[in-house]
């Protein structure tokens, strides 16, 4: 089972017990965060395409660590004019462990054979 989430304007296919790489959160090593915008569930054939988003259906994970990624040079030329620039560039991202994949289909079908015992 893995999920679809839509977080700093991208998207993610994140799955139980992996750790993914995002846009920079607003969080320390250690802290628990929530994706809520989940666009898509896929677990085989019950799989759910949210309108835009899953209803009731949340990713929970753990910062791994705040970092930067691998340092990109951008270099622009004019011909003939003899303009060059040379800039740096390192992307910072967070490092995310997924914990759980929460839907409510599961706790809705615990508490209907509850309600019919």
């Amino acid at each position: 089972m893995y999920a679809i989430v839509e977080t700093g304007g991208k998207q993610y296919k994140l799955e139980e017990g992996r750790y993914v790489d995002i846009e920079l959160l607003d969080a320390q090593a250690d802290e628990k965060v929530t994706f809520d915008k989940v666009v898509m569930l896929v677990n085989g054939k019950k799989s759910k395409v949210g309108k835009p988003y899953v209803a009731a259906a949340t990713v929970d994970g753990t910062v791994v660590k705040n970092d930067k990624a691998k340092k990109i040079i951008v270099y622009k030329q004019r011909p003939k004019k003899g303009t060059r620039v040379k800039q740096g560039h390192r992307q910072q991202f967070t490092r995310v462990m997924i914990n759980k994949i929460n839907t409510k289909a599961k706790s809705a079908k615990s508490d209907e054979t509850t309600g019919e015992e």
